[in-house]
């Protein structure tokens, strides 16, 4: 995927065809002799993005202690970065200087020491793990991308999605791992809204989109939502609500637009069958429930007043 300036030049095409490859659009200049083709880079979500930055930083790499960090490390650990591009690749190390280029290579160098119990290897490629990842991204980020990255952490280790069983106990381990190292942060630099973005965290939570309406729910003045109700289909199965406002006797869902336009995630159905099973699905909760429904997606949650408005929509206000 990421094709070096050697690679390029391997398959013929020489330094001024390659400059021309990339003013023309046809080439994306990722790294320091690292390209990728436009039209695949394109294509890919933020944090794919970040992870052949990254993949490209390590390649040119001459040994030394540092780790990648922060964002770079929630990319390698497969983590969402949500509404976010980030602007450079981060190592931490004990012998870093400290400093951020801002040319190419865009690389932001942080004398922060990492202790062998912080660190982790994914791929040959050394980042912090995925607590101290936590625990540094949601001091930093914005609150959306933080509950994002903390739910995403945490459904990885509690959720069994086989038995759709949330490991209570494990959860919590994990919450103490990452609110020991915030602790240890003291009084640095965003301990406290980590500290909040921690509290709120929930593994429960599928997509970002979800984990960011439960942080604007909270703020429009919702109580804690319940998340993945379930609720007794017709076959005597199951279904899943992803909200239960129980405050105001109402349910919620975020509709991610992939479940309908990527044919991996359509198991098998076209779009019409999929909008039909749905339809067929949210009868049935309306009718045996007796509840209002409201429905939202990703331009509902552009703030917390585009999602109050589109609940208040459905007559559904926080009391």
């Amino acid at each position: 995927m990421v094709q070096t300036r050697t690679e390029l030049e391997a398959r013929g095409m020489s330094s001024r065809q390659i400059a021309a490859a990339v003013s023309e659009g046809r080439l994306c200049h990722i790294h320091r002799g690292a390209y990728v083709d436009a039209l695949l880079w394109r294509d890919l979500y933020a944090e794919d993005r970040h992870l052949l930055r990254v993949v490209a930083a390590h390649d040119r790499r001459r040994g030394g202690d540092a780790v990648f960090a922060l964002a770079s490390a929630v990319s390698l650990h497969g983590l969402p970065l949500f509404r976010l591009e980030p602007r450079w690749v981060h190592l931490y190390g004990a012998r870093a200087d400290g400093h951020v280029r801002t040319g190419d290579p865009r690389v932001a160098r942080h004398r922060v020491d990492v202790s062998d119990n912080d660190r982790d290897v994914i791929d040959g490629i050394p980042c912090t793990n995925l607590a101290r990842t936590v625990s540094d991204f949601i001091r930093l980020a914005s609150e959306e991308a933080g509950i994002a990255v903390a739910d995403a952490a945490l459904r990885r280790v509690a959720w069994d999605d086989r038995a759709r069983v949330y490991r209570q106990e494990v959860a919590e381990a994990f919450l103490a791992d990452v609110g020991s190292r915030l602790a240890d942060a003291g009084r640095g630099r965003g301990v406290r809204r980590g500290r909040h973005i921690l509290s709120l965290a929930d593994g429960r939570a599928q997509l970002p989109g979800e984990s960011v309406s439960r942080l604007y729910l909270l703020k429009l003045g919702f109580a804690r939502p319940c998340l993945q109700v379930p609720v007794p289909a017709p076959d005597g199965g199951w279904y899943y609500v992803d909200f239960g406002l129980d405050d105001v006797d109402a349910w919620g869902e975020f509709d991610g637009e992939a479940k309908y336009v990527v044919p991996e995630l359509r198991g098998g159905l076209d779009a019409e069958e999929v909008l039909l099973a749905e339809k067929q699905r949210e009868d049935w909760i309306r009718g045996t429930t007796h509840r209002r429904y409201p429905r939202w997606g990703s331009r509902h949650i552009a703030s917390v007043q585009t999602l109050g408005a589109r609940l208040a929509s459905f007559h559904v206000h926080p009391r």
